[in-house]
C-alpha cells in the first residue's frame, strides 16, 4: 500500500468514527448518569474511539443546546466544580431511534460482509 493509500485509508476510518462518535457519546452517557467530560474521554479512548479535548466539548455543548443533554453542577475537593452530564426525555427518545438504526445498519452491513 502507497503512503497516498495509507493516507485515504486512514482519512475513511477517520471519518467512520467521527459519524458514530455522538452515538458513542449518548451510549456512555446513558449507562452513567452524572459522568463528566474526562471520564466520557477515558471511556471513549478505552473502546479505541480516540478523540481528543477539543472535539468533545463542543459536541456537549451542542446536545446540551438541542436538549438531548443536560447537566448539573458537582464541588470538587481538588479542583474547580465539575459538569455531571445525564440524558434529558429527549434524548433518551433520540438514542431509542438511534439504537434502532444501528442494528439495521449493522445488519446489512453484517449481510454484506457474509457474501465476501
Amino acid at each position: 500500500m502507497t503512503s497516498t493509500e495509507n493516507h485515504n485509508l486512514e482519512n475513511h476510518s477517520s471519518q467512520m468514527r467521527k459519524g458514530i462518535l455522538e452515538f458513542c457519546i449518548l451510549l456512555i452517557i446513558r449507562t452513567t448518569p452524572g459522568i463528566y467530560a474526562p471520564d466520557i474521554l477515558r471511556r471513549l479512548k478505552d473502546i479505541d474511539m480516540i478523540v481528543v479535548e477539543g472535539t468533545i466539548y463542543p459536541l456537549l455543548s451542542r446536545l446540551k443546546r438541542e436538549n438531548i443533554l443536560e447537566y448539573s453542577w458537582e464541588e470538587s475537593m481538588s479542583g474547580p466544580p465539575r459538569k455531571l452530564y445525564a440524558l434529558t426525555p429527549k434524548g433518551k427518545d433520540m438514542l431509542g431511534q438511534l439504537v434502532l438504526n444501528w442494528k439495521s445498519l449493522s445488519s446489512s452491513i453484517t449481510s454484506l460482509l457474509r457474501h465476501e
